[in-house]
């Protein structure tokens, strides 16, 4: 049915989360430890704000966890049809990625209920030990934006990670806030209202974390290539005559793959279609791992594929 053929410079960018894989192990054991003295606080005092803020520094520890834990499986990860894993692993991080938005969007939901519960009956609040714990949090909490900031920018999973310690930071911002306002003004319909804030204002960004890792699983073509355009440049190949079978997809963070068929003029120099197209992909529309099918047009069969 013609020729195959299949490009790629190798999973390097993928391999993002593997390279910060140290910053990533330091930003878990301080959320992990903190989280501990931020949940006793929190019962102590019974300040909801304060255990809202322990719910996110909850997320970001098990985020970082299943970061740390879909690096390592898809790094060992034994990637061959041998194996039966012909893309590997890669995959892990985008389900830990959507189970780090499950996880977020409970915390959210059970912190509103009983924010709103509170808010009809208030309870006293110590303002001292909440701004001391909260301020002890935002020190925590930068120093892991700080660690993940710029795997953020390679990695959906380590970005899933970063995003939480963000608004983690954003949270104890506020609870400090909160316990100076409380330790003022002796309001304690404070906390509860702070608390509702830090669970609407953690609601979007956790949709959107979400609504990226259903993307990539749900097989959606990235949201940065134009199929259209692209299907027109493939055509537009000298010795092109039509292009069907067109596929675009991401594996995992900054992984996108295609496959397409390509139907050529009778007697086509194959190569120099194949190079051009390679060259088109990689360069245009940063594709660099492809595969394309080139058919001769009196070729018959082929034009029945496709999905």
């Amino acid at each position: 049915m013609g020729h195959g053929h299949g490009h790629g410079h190798g999973p390097s960018a993928a391999r993002a989360g593997e390279r910060h894989r140290g910053r990533l192990t330091v930003a878990f054991v301080l959320a992990a430890l903190f989280l501990v003295v931020e949940v006793v606080v929190a019962l102590a005092t019974d300040s909801l704000a304060l255990l809202s803020d322990a719910g996110h520094m909850l997320t970001d520890t098990a985020g970082l966890g299943m970061a740390l834990a879909a690096i390592a499986a898809a790094s060992r990860a034994q990637v061959g049809a041998s194996a039966g894993r012909t893309f590997g692993l890669y995959r892990l991080e985008v389900l830990a990625a959507l189970a780090n938005a499950v996880l977020l969007f409970g915390v959210a939901a059970y912190v509103l209920w009983k924010a709103i519960d509170r808010l009809q009956d208030p309870v006293d609040i110590e303002a001292l030990p909440v701004f001391a714990v909260a301020c002890a949090g935002l020190a925590v909490n930068l120093v892991g934006f700080w660690l993940l900031r710029e795997g953020a920018k390679e990695s959906l999973n380590v970005r899933g990670a970063y995003l939480e310690v963000l608004a983690d930071a954003v949270g104890s911002a506020g609870v400090i806030v909160a316990a100076i306002l409380i330790g003022v003004t002796g309001e304690d319909w404070i906390d509860p209202a702070l608390a509702i804030v830090l669970g609407l204002w953690i609601l979007p960004r956790t949709y959107r974390l979400g609504a990226q890792a259903l993307r990539v699983l749900l097989e959606v073509a990235p949201p940065h290539i134009d199929l259209t355009a692209l299907q027109a440049d493939l055509a537009a190949v000298p010795g092109v005559v039509d292009v069907h079978d067109l596929h675009v997809w991401t594996l995992t963070s900054e992984m996108e793959v295609a496959t397409a068929h390509l139907v050529v003029e009778v007697g086509a120099d194959t190569h120099a279609v194949l190079d051009q197209a390679r060259h088109l992909l990689s360069s245009t529309h940063k594709l660099d791992h492809a595969t394309l099918q080139v058919e001769p047009a009196d070729h018959t069969g082929c034009e029945q594929v496709g999905w």
